[in-house]
């Protein structure tokens, strides 16, 4: 059987799955719920997802971070990020680097992102960086 794709999920990726629950990203929760996909995260990754739950616009309660976090975060697999971080194709935003180290050091073969800055630099990353619609479209179907 082949193993599941690894994939690095950008945060709005994984906010528009959690916090939507209806939404067009819905299957990705469905698909890493079914271990179709393997996800991966770091201690910054995290620590981003933590931050953005907490953004008032979401008026989300404490308990319902948790409870998102609980729908997500024992699917994954964390990566240590090694205290020399990999080399990272130049990129505009500081704040996706370390979607690129965790797609490196974690051997992803998909950063799944709708980031612009992230997507342009699918010719230069280590894996393919793939729209959220892209990876659906490749991801294998649900079992029945």
């Amino acid at each position: 059987m082949k193993r599941p794709p690894r994939l690095v999920l950008d945060t709005n990726c994984v906010l528009s799955a959690l916090v939507f629950a209806q939404g067009g990203l819905a299957p990705l929760r469905l698909a890493w719920q079914q271990a179709r996909c393997e996800s991966l995260v770091s201690k910054a990754t995290i620590g981003e997802l933590i931050r953005v739950l907490a953004y008032p616009k979401f008026r989300l309660s404490p308990d319902e971070q948790q409870e998102l976090l609980a729908d997500y975060l024992p699917y994954c697999t964390v990566v240590t990020i090694p205290a020399r971080p990999p080399k990272t194709p130049a990129c505009r935003d500081p704040f996706d680097v370390p979607f690129l180290q965790l797609a490196i050091a974690g051997k992803a073969d998909y950063l799944v992102t709708g980031d612009q800055d992230l997507l342009s630099l699918e010719k230069a990353a280590s894996c393919s960086i793939v729209t959220p619609a892209q990876f659906l479209g490749v991801l294998a179907p649900a079992p029945r």
